[in-house]
Formats: C-alpha cells, sequence, structure tokens
C-alpha cells in the first residue's frame, strides 16, 4: 500500500517513488490519474483499475497478480483503504497469506490538524459524512472531548457546517481546500461564520473540516 501525494507530486516519497518503479503491477483507483504520476518517474508497470463501486469484482484479479509477484496498491490522494477504496483486498490478500506493508506519506487529515493550530491532539476522524443530516448530527455529537475531523465536497460544505453548528457550537473550526496544491487556502471561525461564508461564496475543489476539541465533561462519581 503506498500512499500517494495530496496535491504537489513532490511530496512522493524516495521510497514511494522507488516501490513504483519497480513493482510489475499497480493497482490504482483511477488509472488515468495514477498514469500522470507513474509518468513523472518513469514508471511503466501494468495497470488494473480499482473503482470503489467495482472493488469487490476486482478481487480476484489482484490475487492472480499477488501470485505472480509483487503488487503496489494506490489511491488518487494520500493511503488508499482510508475513505478510499483498497480495503476488501487489503483484507482478501491477508486472508490468502499475502504480506502486506504499508509505505506512509501524505495525509490530508493530518496535514489539516497540524497547521489548524486548533486543539486536536485527540481527535475522531469521520471520513465523508453521510448525506442523512440526523445520521451526520449523531456522528458529530460523539465524543464532544475529542477534535472532529471531516472531509467535505464543496457544494455541500456550506450546509454540512450549518447543520454541525447546532452540535458543535462555539467550537472553532478550520476548513483546509486542497492542500498541497497551488491554490491551498485556510478558513477559521465558526462553524455558523464559515458556513454564512461558503454560502456566499462556495468554494471549488475537497476540503478537510477541523472543529476543535471540546472541553472536558464533568464526570459523575458513584
Amino acid at each position: 500500500m503506498v500512499a500517494t501525494p495530496i496535491g504537489n507530486l513532490g511530496d512522493l516519497s524516495p521510497r514511494a517513488a522507488e516501490i513504483l518503479g519497480r513493482v510489475p503491477v499497480v493497482v490504482a483507483e483511477d488509472t488515468r490519474h495514477t498514469g500522470i504520476l507513474l509518468r513523472s518517474i518513469g514508471a511503466r508497470p501494468r495497470l488494473i483499475s480499482l473503482p470503489g463501486d467495482r472493488e469487490r469484482e476486482r478481487v480476484a484479479q489482484v490475487l492472480e497478480a499477488l501470485d505472480h509477484g509483487e503488487v503496489a496498491l494506490v489511491s488518487d490522494a494520500g493511503m488508499p483503504a482510508v475513505s478510499d477504496p483498497g480495503r476488501e483486498v487489503v483484507a482478501a490478500a491477508r486472508k490468502a497469506g499475502h504480506t502486506v506493508l504499508a509505505v506512509p506519506g501524505p495525509s490530508a487529515v493530518v496535514a489539516a490538524v497540524a497547521a489548524s493550530g486548533l486543539r486536536a491532539d485527540r481527535f475522531t476522524f469521520l471520513g465523508f459524512l453521510p448525506r442523512t443530516r440526523a445520521r451526520m448530527l449523531r456522528l458529530l455529537a460523539v465524543s464532544p472531548e475529542l477534535a472532529l475531523v471531516f472531509y467535505e465536497s464543496p457544494h455541500r460544505l456550506a450546509a454540512t457546517l450549518r447543520a454541525a453548528a447546532e452540535v458543535v457550537g462555539e467550537r472553532p473550526v478550520a476548513v483546509a481546500r486542497e492542500i498541497s496544491k497551488l491554490h491551498e487556502s485556510w478558513y477559521l471561525g465558526t462553524a455558523a461564520e464559515l458556513a454564512a461564508h461558503f454560502e456566499s461564496s462556495p468554494p471549488k475543489g475537497e476540503c478537510t473540516v477541523v472543529v476543535e476539541a471540546g472541553p472536558k465533561q464533568a464526570r459523575r462519581v458513584g
């Protein structure tokens, strides 16, 4: 499992480049996207497509490739199997007795937490929030003493922040847009303030949202 850049191609680690340059097969979320990365390092492996909605039916093909040698698994950005395809392939490979190793690298979650400046030493990562508002609010209400980190698409961001404000109140929020890309930008405020901003000025590109940890709750004894 090889982590790939979340924006700037220069973020690809030397180890990741070496592996992608020598393995005979690369399993990719989107072969067209990964092809750009591979060409940038002069790599020409055979590509197997692993779109999220067809992962299960591609497992056998990946296992067959593993029977003949090393395979690198990548997603479009960051680490595969984290809010991206790959989990079923990894589980099947382990069950079949293959060795699975992770080559760490760029992470939008870690980058957003580190650069937000918010209290987020302990956080819950929620991935992409569900479309159902009630389920979303239940997720946001879990563990108020922990910071929250989640991904959101640009066209849903304002509505999500507006709904989140009902649960997280005045807790500081950071929205990171296009991390590691040319037009990376950051926005800080409360969920309500940021919702109002993005309603009048919708963002472009995927966003990572960090909600600061809430105050510690009083605990009953006895």
